[in-house]
């Protein structure tokens, strides 16, 4: 494929993405503004809203631009969000890009290693279940990824808290450090202690997607003629494998991998609350149980964009792998 077919590709992907972006803004701001949420007696309190008189009633709705209209509200909100002003937060009282960073970082390094430890186990699963197709492996490793894919994402966390936090005490119940522990003291085999179950709970909960697909992809390379002439001249099933068949899984397998950001990081929202993890999971529901519309807002659309980012990676990659995407693109 040219270089310009290429090049055209990643600019529709990438303005799809950006527009896609634009759109979620545009939802999350109409969803929160027909919400029942009332920013003005949210900050003050009902109590004290209530308590008010018309003039400062009407100073706060002002501030708040409450009466303006909410295609220029949107529009002031959206231009103070592309220079980085996302706004103050009413719960923790502190500018929402700063919280948001924050918690980021603490989503970023638990979903980064349920991410890499799904992606092994799931690919791995899916080799070893595609060569003993219709075998025990196989029905025991399709039994186990379709049971996970069924299973509540709350339902096992409790489970291996219960079990290795509770029961056991191989790992401290939650948190991200020892409770009562200054941050300066806290060493980095406690943070590890911490971030062992929330992760290892993510990555089981990612394994599903990675190990079927990987699964069928295997199958398909068994029943080809390549692989089925390298067997009748005698090789090895795992060293055709090893040789021939991982290449041809490998980077189909990165794409569905790179896709699963999102369900990587829905499933980060429940286990961060099991787990009582201070992420961005955790603000969110923060945020929509204390009516913080601001930083709802800005964790809306940051997380919209890391997700899309995701997506865009695994389509580009999708794109580079196989041609025949691109011509098709090209095409519709």
């Amino acid at each position: 494929m040219k270089s310009g077919g290429l090049f055209g590709f990643l600019i529709k992907n990438i303005l799809k993405a950006v527009t896609l972006m634009i759109g979620i803004s545009i939802l999350a701001y109409f969803l929160v503004t027909v919400s029942p949420l009332d920013p003005v007696k949210a900050n003050v309190g009902a109590t004290a809203y209530a308590n008010m008189g018309p003039e400062k009633k009407a100073q706060l709705q002002e501030y708040w631009g409450v009466n303006e209209p909410p295609v220029e509200r949107y529009l002031n909100w959206a231009g103070k969000f592309i220079r980085g002003d996302m706004g103050i937060s009413l719960k923790y009282g502190r500018p929402v890009a700063e919280i948001i960073k924050q918690k980021f970082l603490n989503s970023l390094v638990l979903m980064a290693a349920a991410w890499i430890l799904s992606g092994l186990i799931g690919f791995a699963l899916g080799i070893i279940a595609g060569v003993y197709e219709g075998r025990w492996p196989d029905k025991l490793i399709k039994g186990y990824a379709m049971t996970l894919a069924s299973a509540p994402t709350f339902w096992i966390a409790l489970v291996i808290l219960m079990v290795f936090a509770v029961e056991l005490k191989w790992f401290p119940v939650g948190m991200k450090a020892p409770i009562g522990v200054d941050p300066s003291e806290v060493t980095i085999m406690d943070s590890l202690r911490h971030i062992v179950l929330p992760a290892f709970t993510l990555s089981v909960v990612g394994v599903a997607n990675i190990t079927l697909h990987t699964r069928e992809k295997m199958v398909d390379i068994m029943e080809s003629e390549f692989f089925l002439f390298a067997r009748a001249r005698g090789e090895r099933t795992w060293s055709i494998v090893r040789r021939h068949g991982l290449r041809n899984i490998l980077l189909p397998a990165i794409t569905i991998q790179f896709a699963s950001v999102s369900e990587i990081f829905g499933g980060s929202v429940l286990v961060e609350q099991v787990f009582s993890y201070p992420g961005l999971g955790q603000a969110a529901v923060t945020a929509g149980l204390g009516s913080d519309v601001t930083l709802l807002l800005g964790i809306s659309v940051v997380t919209a964009a890391f997700v899309f980012g995701g997506n865009l990676i695994a389509n580009i990659l999708y794109g580079i792998i196989d041609p025949r995407i691109r011509r098709g693109q090209r095409i519709g």
